[in-house]
């Protein structure tokens, strides 16, 4: 059976002592409780080491939000896959569509840095979606089995089946809009059938593809009700606990 997972992304958000008080604050509401998904938390990188070190990591999972596409060297204000891994972090968040957009991550640089987190047994959640302009346009579909393809189909079943898949439909994300149920059910059962081809049906039904994209504790109950929604990569409503327990709750 594969994982449900709910992973908090908290982007560029509190500093360091803020961060440090929401993972220990989180971390006590958790405590006692009987947990149906992982969580995982994804903060900056200066929290990593220090979160890390706090928080149980039976209880919550630490994230990095991004890791270099290079294993060392003059790379000023990079931060490599090892480095992450140093902290005690178990994940890093690739791919996502900030990083696409602003930072002009392509699908070749990110297969680099999924090879690299690989190698120093982090876990990728590796954020794929489309644009308004590319849903309007029908082709919402074809960007996205190119962005899976490109960036995940070199690896070898092995570690293929060690990938997180975070569906981020960009046009949803940050605006208050979100995908519908049906929209979400119908992209993430074909990425598990583009990926059942490339790798078999049994590989694909280990997957889990978690939805980003205005999720919170209004609709994540009926989004997770859909059999190929397996948890949710959080945005703003990870940086409060009030906010995010609920979705966590919703399984």
């Amino acid at each position: 059976m594969r994982k449900n997972i709910v992973a908090g992304n908290w982007k560029m958000n509190n500093n360091l002592q803020e961060g440090i008080a929401l993972a220990t604050d989180l971390q006590a509401a958790l405590q006692g409780k009987t947990l149906q998904c992982d969580v995982i938390i994804g903060t900056p990188f200066i929290h990593l080491a220090t979160v890390a070190g706090t928080i149980d990591p039976r209880l919550i999972g630490v994230a990095a939000q991004n890791c270099a596409d290079r294993a060392s060297g003059a790379f000023t204000g990079e931060v490599s896959a090892a480095m992450v891994a140093s902290t005690g972090a178990k994940y890093v968040i690739l791919g996502h569509s900030e990083r696409r957009t602003y930072y002009g991550e392509t699908n070749a640089i990110l297969k680099e840095k999924v090879l690299l987190a690989l190698a120093n047994d982090l876990t990728p959640i590796f954020c794929i979606g489309e644009v308004l302009d590319e849903r309007n346009a029908g082709k919402h579909f074809d960007v996205v089995e190119k962005q899976v393809a490109e960036g995940l189909f070199g690896l070898s079943p092995a570690d293929f089946a060690k990938i997180v898949i975070a569906y981020e439909p960009v046009w949803a994300i940050g605006t208050g809009k979100t995908a519908t149920t049906e929209q979400a059910q119908e992209m993430h059962a074909f990425i598990r059938k583009i990926i059942a081809e490339k790798y078999g049906q049994s590989l694909a039904d280990g997957v889990s593809i978690l939805y980003g994209g205005s999720c919170n504790a209004g609709n994540a109950k009926e989004l997770f009700a859909n059999p190929d929604v397996d948890g949710g990569l959080i945005g703003g409503a990870s940086l409060s606990v009030e906010k995010f327990l609920p979705i966590v709750e919703a399984f």
